[in-house]
Formats: C-alpha cells, sequence, structure tokens
C-alpha cells in the first residue's frame, strides 16, 4: 500500500499581495505526499478563503481520510470513492488527486499530460504577471524592480476606490501595454463597472485587454446585463465553481479563468476548460499563490487553455522546490 502524508509549508512572500477582500505577507500551503512502488508523487493544496478553506481545515480533513481508509488509497476510483463519502475542501482535493495522479503517472513511465491524456504543454508557456493593489506612487518602481515588461500580458488588482488611480499610472508608466484587470468581485452592481469602464476609456496610454470578476459571483442578472454593455470581454473566476452551469455562464462572460485548486482535481479542471471553450468562451487558466509543484501541475494541462496565469510561484520568496523555470515571461516545466 502507498503512504501518504501532508506537511504544511509556511511561505513567505516577496512582496504584500493584496486583493480587494484581504493582503497578506505569508502564505500557508499544504504539500501532499504519495509514495510507493519506488516512486513518489507530490501535490500541492492553496487554501483559498474566499470559499471558507484555511490550513487548519485542511489538515484536519486530512486526518479524517486518513482514519478512514486513505492508506489503502492508491486508484483514482478509490479516491473518488473516499471523497464521496467524506468530501473535503477544493484546494485539499486538487492536491491530493495531483499527488496520485503524479504517482500513477510517474509508475506508467508517462509524463503527468500523456497520462491524463491531453496534449503536449508548450515547451515555453506566456503567463500574465500580476500587480497587487498599490498606492499608485509605488507602481513605477515596482514595476521597474519586477522587470514587469517582460511579461506580454500584466494582470491588475484593484478595488472600487482606487482602481482608476492605479490604472491611469500603470498606463502612464507602460503605455499600451496589454492590461488584464481583475476586480475579485470589488464593485457592487453592473452599472458601477460600466461607469468606471467609461472612465477607464478616457485613461491615455491604456489597453484594457479584459475585466475578471467585476461583481460579486451572486448578481447573475446584473453579470447578463453588463455582458452585453461591456467593451471590455469579461473572465468569469469566483462565479465558476466546480459545479457551474455553462449556459448560463456563457451569458454572463466572454472567458473563463480555470483554476485546479477551485476545480478540485486535474480531471475537473480538464472537464472545465474544454467546457469553457465549447461554449464559445475564452479558456483561461489561473492559479493561487502556489509553489511550483501547483503551478507545475497547471503547465501539464496548459495546452488546453488560451490565456495562462501562472505567476503565483513567482510572488513567493526563495520558492523551495525548483520544477518550473521562467524566462522572458514564459515558463517552462524543468521536472
Amino acid at each position: 500500500m502507498p503512504i501518504w502524508s501532508l506537511t504544511s509549508q509556511q511561505l513567505q512572500l516577496r512582496y504584500v499581495w493584496k486583493i480587494s477582500r484581504n493582503a497578506s505577507s505569508t502564505k500557508t500551503n499544504l504539500l501532499l505526499k504519495v509514495e510507493g512502488h519506488g516512486h513518489a508523487g507530490l501535490g500541492e493544496a492553496a487554501p483559498n478563503v474566499r470559499y471558507g478553506e484555511t490550513p487548519e481545515l485542511l489538515a484536519e480533513q486530512f486526518a479524517g481520510l486518513q482514519a478512514n481508509g486513505l492508506a489503502a488509497v492508491a486508484s483514482l476510483p478509490e479516491l473518488d470513492a473516499l471523497l464521496s463519502a467524506h468530501p473535503v475542501a477544493h484546494a485539499l482535493s486538487f492536491g491530493l488527486e495531483a499527488a496520485l495522479v503524479q504517482w500513477l503517472a510517474a509508475r506508467a513511465g508517462q509524463p503527468v499530460w500523456q497520462w491524463l491524456g491531453v496534449p503536449r504543454p508548450a515547451a515555453r508557456v506566456a503567463t500574465a504577471f500580476s500587480l497587487p493593489i498599490m498606492a499608485p506612487g509605488e507602481v513605477s518602481a515596482f514595476l521597474r524592480e519586477q522587470n514587469a515588461t517582460r511579461f506580454e500580458l500584466l494582470k491588475i488588482k484593484v478595488n472600487q476606490a482606487e482602481g482608476l488611480d492605479l490604472l491611469q499610472e500603470v498606463g502612464r508608466v507602460l503605455p499600451n501595454h496589454a492590461l488584464l484587470v481583475d476586480g475579485n468581485e470589488t464593485w457592487p452592481d453592473a452599472d458601477s463597472v460600466l461607469r468606471f469602464l467609461e472612465q477607464a476609456a478616457a485613461l491615455p496610454g491604456l489597453n484594457l485587454r479584459f475585466l475578471e470578476q467585476p461583481l460579486p459571483a451572486a448578481l447573475a442578472a446584473d453579470y447578463r446585463y453588463l455582458r452585453q454593455r461591456s467593451a471590455v470581454p469579461l473572465l468569469a473566476d469566483e462565479s465558476v465553481t466546480d459545479t457551474a452551469d455553462f449556459a448560463d455562464i456563457a451569458r454572463q462572460f466572454h472567458g473563463v479563468n480555470v483554476k485546479l485548486m477551485k476545480a478540485g482535481g486535474f480531471r475537473r479542471g480538464i472537464e472545465l476548460l474544454r467546457s469553457t471553450r465549447a461554449h464559445g468562451l475564452v479558456p483561461m487558466l489561473g492559479c493561487m499563490v502556489e509553489t511550483t509543484v501547483g503551478i507545475a501541475g497547471a503547465l501539464h494541462i496548459s495546452a488546453l487553455a488560451d490565456v495562462h496565469d501562472l505567476d503565483g510561484f513567482l510572488i513567493v520568496k526563495d520558492e523551495p522546490f525548483g520544477l518550473v523555470g521562467e524566462e522572458g515571461g514564459n515558463l517552462t516545466l524543468l521536472d
């Protein structure tokens, strides 16, 4: 039987990571490991506070799985049966499945992407790079220190109060650079988003490519109204869970940011990306603040997405695993 283990990984961040609902300088993720038959598989769980996930909750759930037969799990059907009987947070579910898939692929002598039956990832995958919310006066130094111009697409985290000022400064420092604005549900209604877009369009040097999740996910009617009127393509994030109704999502958005931590596993993430494309929407593959364990997993299915936002490990100070390299804004699997 395989041996399962979980360890806590406290990550120091290179700078304060601030979005519309919280800010932090550290992140605690969990590392899942399964080993046996001369091979080992690693998975990562990055708890998402938006969905009530904490490191303590995930560790408690892992202990519950151990008490209910995790040690006997050596296949995906066995893992599915255990998680069906004892549901856990999506981030933990992904970490478990990722570790198991990597272990099974290693035993089969195959790369993860091949074992999963998805197309080979590109040798170099361009990623967006994210700017946290910050004072406009800090933007120029931050962009310079991070050498942000090497990334073709910059993702700007904003809140309702200071978003325009932040964008104005980005447009001044990097005129016409492609931007993805991420509201993380900061605006209260569709009309306030339309006012923001109208004001942003008047800012010099601003090149808005996408607007991600500006409203709370619960405001589906507002999103349907906004989609018909927005001059900037709308991307769903928090609105798409593992039980998403894509027929309705297609009436609200132009694209979907799929995150494996939210999907709960490789297989569901693959299904979400394929459903996104099948409904004529732009498939995007995103991440949380993660180490290269989680990012490497995402890269294995990256050929299914058109846009990639996999910079979570670049936020981590002294990233401990080194499974992914970055050069010129492009990511490479090193394992």
